[in-house]
């Protein structure tokens, strides 16, 4: 699916005044990446290391692993299309709704894909496949893993590689990464995004961290290159001054609280409970496209259009919270839309 993504305001005339379609942090970057990236200019002129490798090591000693346990990546995206890869032909499970990438990778390496309910995996559950796709915390809803139901998938199905997306992980206080897991198995590949609480998606990085055996998988497939040299500098520049570029989450998942609270006034809408600073919401009339292009239209107002989601319906949307100000020209014309349709 290349296009049906949120952040797609570039696809529109209309200038867009605040984009509620994303989930990346609204603040934008941490102070001090811009001047530093923009310093690393002249490195340009040169390849940037093959893999990325000085930057895998210091991942590596971040999160207490070997530098062979960390592959780093143009972004999450690029991970999960090598696992698909790496895996091609396989039976796949992809945990539902959830991010479209996980099935298209696999459609397209021609894997015999397999749906479950997000919301229906139990410690107990048997998935009977090579791989199983799950976000946690969930894109679009929000949703949590509960403490145990990992370690207890993980033992049930040992042979089933479990690729555990984290994307998010810094947008919630209910979940903490699975990365310390990997000291007890060996079926587990964590990916991680660099991009959302930080705000830089055009740069494109991540980075997985596994078993050194899966981890060798995926790098057999693999491009050189293909972390730019702005890039890199940038991961560095995060892990250099991890602590002081954190985003304050407190604020944020307030600012969520305060608008899912405006929305329930709202007799036109319904909205769904949500662990991180995004959540699902639905129109009662007509269709979450239409609404996307009313907002667009007379507010400059972009939301994500949900319906792509497997399982989802036309009236779902998703909102990812942002500024105070910002959200009340939401709700503002939400309620604006709500009486337009009476």
């Amino acid at each position: 699916m290349l296009h049906g993504h949120g952040d797609d305001g570039y696809r529109h005339s209309r200038p867009i005044v605040a984009d509620f379609s994303t989930n990346v942090w609204h603040g934008g970057e941490p102070a001090g990446l811009r001047a530093y990236v923009f310093e690393q200019w002249p490195t340009v002129n040169r390849y940037p290391e093959v893999l990325a490798e000085s930057l895998a090591a210091r991942v590596a000693a971040h999160h207490g692993v070997a530098p062979v346990q960390v592959l780093v990546g143009s972004g999450t995206t690029e991970s999960l299309y090598l696992v698909a890869q790496a895996w091609a032909g396989r039976r796949s499970t992809v945990l539902t709704p959830s991010f479209a990438e996980y099935e298209d990778a696999c459609r397209l390496h021609r894997h015999e894909l397999r749906f479950r309910a997000w919301d229906e995996l139990r410690p107990d559950t048997v998935l009977n496949s090579e791989l199983a796709f799950v976000c946690n915390p969930n894109n679009p809803t929000g949703s949590v893993l509960e403490p145990g139901v990992l370690p207890a998938l993980l033992a049930n199905n040992p042979g089933t590689v479990f690729v555990l997306d984290e994307a998010f992980i810094e947008f919630t206080t209910h979940a903490q990464t699975a990365i310390p897991l990997l000291a007890q198995f060996d079926n587990l590949l964590v990916m991680r995004s660099l991009t959302k609480a930080y705000a830089i998606p055009g740069l494109r990085l991540g980075y997985a961290v596994g078993p050194a055996a899966l981890i060798a998988r995926l790098t057999h497939q693999k491009a050189p290159w293909a972390v730019n040299t702005l890039a890199a500098a940038a991961g560095h520049f995060i892990f250099a001054n991890y602590a002081a570029v954190q985003l304050p989450l407190a604020q944020l998942l307030a600012d969520k609280a305060s608008l899912v609270a405006q929305l329930a006034e709202n007799p036109g809408l319904d909205s769904w409970p949500s662990r991180t600073h995004y959540f699902l919401g639905a129109t009662r009339r007509g269709t979450a496209a239409a609404l996307k292009r009313w907002l667009l239209d007379r507010h400059g107002l972009l939301i994500r259009d949900a319906a792509n989601f497997r399982g989802l319906t036309p009236a779902h949307f998703r909102i990812g919270t942002r500024s105070a100000a910002d959200n009340s020209l939401l709700t503002n014309a939400l309620a604006e839309w709500t009486t337009s349709l009476a």
